[in-house]
């Protein structure tokens, strides 16, 4: 996720579009390789969201497609039910078709020119879980990660995790296979999203039917990565990307969804026959340089410019086990590293020091060499951290220095007027190409509704995602064609570290943007979080908190269930005579304090300055004051990026933040209009 502050530590994995979490250290989204160029597969006679242990939506008209020859007859039976269809003059066939009475298992017999038979397939609801990485975010990371996994024993529960897929127009197949929930299938890769599964376990023992989630998470992308251009283009900020990916499109060659790669592709000599990073390559000629540094001595030092630095270093003939890392400080603007020729990671997130894992095999005993990119904009750009930061760390422990004397090359001198990236991210930012690449594929599967948790790589943009998000929610509607379906969204937890004086916030700018979709956008909720999170990891791992709150809007929304499922919402403003009361709904069990004291409320008057005011809760209301505002005009709870939530319900939910001004924001900006 493309972060502007916060301590953490980044480790990006060359694992194609693998999203691993691992104690103790920060993640980011995994480095997306070099795309193959795309070639023409035959496509399937059944599509690949069909197979044995899936789950099948009760209650409305299920779809089931795939392909097979213009005019062929294909019949798909379940239970006491069948339904027939003819391929279109593309091959499309696709039938309809009533469930049989939830549970199971069935057996779904599909035959034509070929015969496909499902095996042990239910019926019951189906919700598509999509986001970024804390969606993504596996069970097995999640608190008490390791009982929680052993305990994964849910045969009612079934899973199909999408393979990450960008394109730049629909894609017809989708990538991934169904599985059971159970010990031996939720944890590691390719597991289960824990939000999803604490989603799903609540709901299956509340409500007794078979639960089915379709997880699509890609770390650190934006929300428009998961909307059309149909979607897009009313809204207008993102005009520049979609006429690129539209130009990229017509070109045709690899679809990686971002910007760099296809910059590297056009002007990186160092990327072009012969890499580079080839352990053979003969750099006898390159220029002696010191790293930390290395950017003067290659006569770039001021300016953006794009160079390759290489160094061997010596290993004993017995190497340790266990993975080895490789440290390298924090790095301005976009680095990848090599080891031996293979890509080990690449970041462009300035602020997050570089640790990279070398898997085993990359490293070899005696000779090795690292060889790094590194695209620098500013003048002080280039390595930023301190020369014992640059090491190689083994398995055992062992350090080897990687500070000191390297050999460099200047790929691009990228002074002006040489065209800069768009964008410098290694993973999927472009609009609509997670829409094309991975939700396309899966329409209209029939399903009860969707859960989101996404936004961390919006939160600059908080005031335009107030447009972003409601759109992209018609969007889904309008490509499944199931009406207003559920949609749900987990609200951002606490991140960041505190501040001791009210802030304007982009974070709770953010939140507020996600709490108004709730509240505008029919069929839909907000199950808030801001009691979980951790101030230097923006991966928390208090998952479950996020997926029973979700359930809880289920329970309520979808499930007619009279349970409470938000916190404290304020009703009203009353202005009093130097403070302000205000009214809440949803205070079911009146109104809680939790922790020492009611906090985090601010207030200001006409001159829009806040200060920290005091409240006491006065049944279903609280009045705020201080001393500092004579005549108060509004009041903000919560108001920053990692705020102490003390105003609970009597059923434990958090209020959201929320402020009774409407002055302009930080992000209200020509960007977010």
């Amino acid at each position: 996720m493309r972060l502007a502050q916060g301590r953490r530590t980044l480790v990006s994995l060359a694992l194609g579009s693998a999203l691993l979490l691992s104690t103790g250290l920060h993640l980011g989204a995994a480095l997306q390789p070099p795309a193959p160029p795309e070639t023409a597969t035959p496509l399937p006679f059944v599509s690949p969201i069909f197979g044995d242990n899936m789950v099948l939506q009760r209650g409305k008209p299920v779809a089931i497609w795939g392909w097979s020859q213009p005019g062929d007859a294909i019949r798909v039976e379940i239970g006491e039910s069948s339904a027939t269809a003819t391929a279109r003059a593309d091959g499309r066939w696709q039938a309809s078709l009533q469930p049989p009475p939830p549970g199971g298992p069935y057996t779904v017999r599909i035959s034509g020119r070929q015969t496909v038979v499902l095996h042990e397939v239910l019926v019951g609801d189906v919700w598509l879980c999509a986001g970024q990485s804390n969606m993504g975010f596996g069970l097995a990371q999640a608190r008490n990660g390791a009982d929680e996994v052993k305990a994964a024993d849910h045969p009612l529960i079934r899973f199909f995790n999408a393979g990450q897929k960008s394109s730049y127009s629909p894609v017809d197949v989708p990538r991934g296979a169904w599985k059971i929930v159970s010990p031996g299938t939720v944890g590691g890769f390719g597991g289960i999203s824990a939000t999803a599964y604490f989603f799903a376990r609540k709901l299956q023992e509340s409500v007794h039917v078979p639960i089915g989630l379709i997880q699509e998470a890609v770390g650190g992308v934006p929300a428009e990565t998961f909307a059309s251009a149909g979607a897009l283009r009313p809204l207008k900020d993102f005009d520049a990307g979609l006429a690129e990916v539209e130009r990229r499109r017509q070109i045709g060659g690899p679809q990686y969804g971002n910007y760099i790669m296809h910059w590297y592709d056009e002007f990186d000599i160092g990327s072009k026959g012969g890499s580079w990073a080839d352990p053979a390559l003969d750099d006898s000629s390159w220029t002696q340089v010191m790293i930390p540094g290395g950017f003067k001595e290659l006569g770039v030092a001021g300016v953006p410019s794009l160079c390759w630095f290489r160094k061997e270093i010596t290993l004993p003939a017995t190497l340790p086990s266990g993975m080895a890392r490789v440290y390298l400080g924090s790095i301005e603007k976009m680095d990848t590293a090599y080891i031996n020729g293979q890509q080990v990671g690449a970041s462009s997130w300035v602020e997050n020091p570089r640790v990279y894992f070398a898997r085993n095999g990359v490293l070899k005993p005696g000779r090795n060499v690292i060889t790094l990119r590194v695209f620098k904009l500013k003048p002080e750009g280039g390595f930023l951290g301190k020369p014992d930061e640059m090491r190689l760390t083994l398995g055992d422990g062992t350090l080897v220095p990687l500070s000191g004397e390297w050999k460099g090359k200047v790929a691009v001198d990228a002074r002006p007027p040489h065209p800069l990236p768009v964008g410098f991210e290694n993973l999927p930012t472009m609009p609509g190409v997670l829409y094309n690449g991975m939700l396309a594929p899966v329409a209209p599967l029939s399903l009860t509704g969707a859960i989101w948790y996404q936004g961390e790589s919006n939160t600059e943009r908080a005031h335009q995602y107030r447009r972003l998000l409601p759109a992209m929610i018609a969007d889904w509607r309008k490509l499944f064609g199931q009406g207003d379906f559920p949609f749900y969204i987990v609200g951002l937890p606490a991140f960041k570290h505190r501040s001791e004086v009210p802030v304007e916030d982009s974070w709770a700018e953010f939140r507020e943007a996600q709490a108004l979709t709730a509240q505008s956008v029919p069929n839909s909720c907000l199950a808030v979080t801001l009691d979980t999170g951790d101030p230097d990891n923006i991966h928390p791992i208090d998952k479950r908190e996020s997926g029973e709150r979700l359930a809880l809007c289920a329970l309520a929304g979808q499930y007619g269930r009279q349970v409470p499922h938000v916190g404290p919402t304020v009703s009203k403003v009353e202005h009093l005579p130097g403070a302000l009361k205000l009214h809440f709904a949803h205070a079911d069990g009146g109104l809680i304090v939790k922790g020492v004291k009611l906090g985090e409320f601010s207030i200001a008057g006409d001159d829009r300055k806040w200060h920290w005011a005091e409240a006491r809760i006065e049944g279903d209301a609280i009045i705020v004051s201080s001393e500092s505002v004579a005549d108060p005009k509004a009041v903000r709870y919560a108001w920053q990026s990692n705020p102490a939530a003390t105003l609970f319900n009597g059923a434990g939910l958090p209020a959201a933040p929320f402020r009774t001004d409407t002055w302009p924001g930080i992000t209200q900006g020509p960007a977010a209009h």
